[in-house]
């Protein structure tokens, strides 16, 4: 691990891991198009699917140099949102971040076989056990319904890109649907690839024309705080409720995933047990964690599993092979 990111040399070939700036010199790999994934600078050659290229090119970085595919590398769909890739290598698999449930139209990601394992443990601790989607959304599909009953309009919160499209799909069918302009902006995008969600009116043009008046309606926005502007808005002049979703929203140590009015336990991560059946699934021999519960989850790895694993933090290992 450097401050660049994680940085894996084999047999002379320098392979950058969701670096923060493009190595001149070598192949970097970025998973998928979230922010914290992406690097602020181009430089060498960037592999990554043409979904992340065009998200990210929506988001303001264009991916220069950018391939699809590349010799001896395999990208493997991780489930996370639109384009989100995992890398196998020199039976070295970096999962990026990954999902292996099954949510709308996202499929789960399949593990490959690898002896090294560098995985994401963003959840990594055992309290983290999500609900199952069908779970999910009786809940949510009640919870509308009885507001819906009352006249009371409905905002669905998740991440712009991600939660939002697979809130749009799964709780589209309720209308008048209205979508945060930057929502829509992400969805037409979606639609682009051919992934069916339910078209919407923009909230700045349903604001305009008098339609957010007509209650009770459902609106996808992104996940924002209760004090922001938009969202004391739409309180004040329509009585909205909120509905978030967050795989934090459950936990008693962490108050954010809770800024809403309800709060729905759904994550574009793994959860716990997904992350321990994913690391038996592998095979791995050795496995790396990054980007969460580090320390616990390879502890856990190490004394529960009898799994070879170690936290991969800033100048703990400056290469490996």
């Amino acid at each position: 691990m450097t401050k660049n990111g994680i940085l894996c040399e084999v047999d002379d070939r320098r392979v950058c891991l969701d670096p923060k700036n493009a190595d001149a010199a070598g192949i970097n790999f970025v998973s998928h198009a979230h922010a914290d994934h992406l690097p602020s600078k181009n430089g060498g050659t960037i592999l990554a699917s043409i979904e992340t290229s065009e998200i990210a090119n929506l988001r303001g970085f264009k991916m220069e140099n950018h391939i699809e595919s590349l010799d001896d590398f395999s990208l493997i769909d991780t489930g996370h949102i639109l384009g989100a890739k995992g890398l196998l290598f020199d039976d070295i698999f970096y999962t990026g971040d990954i999902c292996t449930r099954n949510r709308g139209f996202l499929q789960g990601a399949k593990i490959p076989k690898c002896k090294t394992l560098i995985t994401e443990c963003t959840f990594g601790l055992p309290e983290f056990v999500f609900p199952k989607m069908d779970e999910i959304q009786k809940q949510v599909n009640e919870l509308i319904s009885e507001l819906y009953g009352k006249g009371i309009p409905v905002i669905l919160m998740g991440y712009q890109l991600g939660k939002a499209q697979t809130i749009t799909q799964l709780f589209g069918h309720w209308g008048p649907l209205y979508l945060h302009d930057s929502v829509k902006e992400m969805n037409n995008l979606h639609q682009k690839f051919g992934v069916q969600l339910k078209d919407g009116i923009g909230h700045s043009d349903a604001q305009k024309n008098g339609l957010l008046d007509k209650k009770p309606w459902i609106m996808v926005a992104p996940m924002m705080s209760s004090k922001s502007k938009f969202i004391q808005d739409m309180k004040s002049k329509y009585g909205a409720v909120t509905i978030g979703f967050s795989g934090w929203a459950q936990s008693t140590k962490f108050s954010f995933g809770r800024r809403t009015d309800y709060s729905i336990p759904m994550s574009d991560h793994c959860d716990f047990d997904e992350l321990v059946d994913m690391v038996i699934q592998s095979g791995a021999e050795q496995v790396y964690t990054i980007h969460g519960f580090v320390e616990e989850f390879a502890e856990h790895l190490k004394k529960k599993l009898g799994i070879r694993a170690q936290p991969l933090l800033e100048n703990s290992l400056d290469d490996f092979t």
